[in-house]
């Protein structure tokens, strides 16, 4: 299942300030940091879902879209748009990214190490799980 959340936000006249912090914010153990970044017009990043992994998607600068289709082909989008919004994303969750904007930044904090085999990369197979 998937859910939008606030992260805490310091307002200051200087810039503000976000934070995460493993344990109170994060359901999970964070395993693994990436990013996106420079992705070409029209492209799509995703198209996936994890056996295991739990992820937060976070967009760090720019806007872009997170699709989730669930089993019975139920689609919901999720527009990122501001770094204080994280998105988290359960194991078995099917999920793509689109609509990329100019700069756009996005944050991944993972449950899991890099493993191939966690990944389900067809969506027949995930319908079937």
């Amino acid at each position: 299942m998937e859910r939008l959340f606030d992260l805490p936000k310091i307002l200051d006249k200087r810039g503000n300030l976000t934070f995460l912090e493993n344990g109170s914010q994060i359901p999970f153990e964070i395993r693994r940091v990436f990013w996106t970044y420079d992705v070409p017009g029209g492209e799509t990043r995703g198209g996936h879902a994890y056996h295991a992994q739990q992820e937060i998607v976070i967009a760090l600068s720019g806007s872009f879209d997170v699709v989730v289709i669930d089993k019975n082909g139920d689609k919901r989008t999720y527009h990122l748009n501001r770094s204080y919004k994280g998105l988290y994303l359960s194991a078995l969750t099917w999920r793509h990214m689109e609509n990329f904007s100019t700069n756009s930044l996005s944050l991944h904090i993972s449950s899991e190490n890099f493993s191939e085999e966690d990944y389900i990369r067809d969506y027949k197979v995930f319908k079937n799980l």
